[in-house]
């Protein structure tokens, strides 16, 4: 069974989108070795750059050796939801070595987290919530396990 891990900031708040993420989790279970970590958001009352580089710290002390960090930027690369699923079907096949898929808090990732990273993905060029980016992110990981294992969940493009 692959490994996967998400490293995210802050918990979910709105229900809503709880119950999505869960849904998608729950989901991605059933293929992957699933992993999730929550590490602490900063305090509301730092200025945004301290309190980024906070939040990196503790991303950072949450990394182990064995993971490939894949940090999810605006400034990414993005990815048809075809590529994305080679992508990670390319880096998971390292039994030895762990896809760990960083989601920064509201102001996105340190300097440091992105120094560190192997990957950055853009998921639109258009900007969400980090609770909303957490959901689509879960999504396109289960579009992804779906297409690798040829389930219809993922449509194939008529034209």
């Amino acid at each position: 069974m692959i490994q996967l891990k998400i490293i995210a900031v802050g918990k979910i708040k709105e229900r809503f989108w709880a119950d999505a993420a869960e849904h998608y989790i729950t989901r991605l279970k059933r293929s992957y070795k699933f992993q999730e970590i929550i590490v602490k958001d900063g305090n509301a009352k730092m200025k945004p750059l301290e309190r980024n580089n906070d939040e990196g710290k503790r991303i950072l002390a949450a990394l182990a050796p064995t993971d490939i960090p894949i940090c999810m930027d605006e400034h990414g690369k993005t990815y048809t939801s075809v590529k994305f699923s080679e992508m990670l079907d390319r880096i998971g096949m390292d039994n030895n070595r762990t896809p760990t898929l960083i989601i920064g808090g509201a102001y996105g990732l340190s300097q440091d987290v992105l120094k560190k990273c192997q990957y950055k993905i853009s998921l639109s060029p258009m900007t969400f919530t980090h609770e909303m980016a957490r959901v689509v992110l879960y999504e396109q990981l289960y579009r992804a396990d779906a297409i690798l294992r040829g389930s219809p969940y993922h449509h194939v493009e008529v034209r």
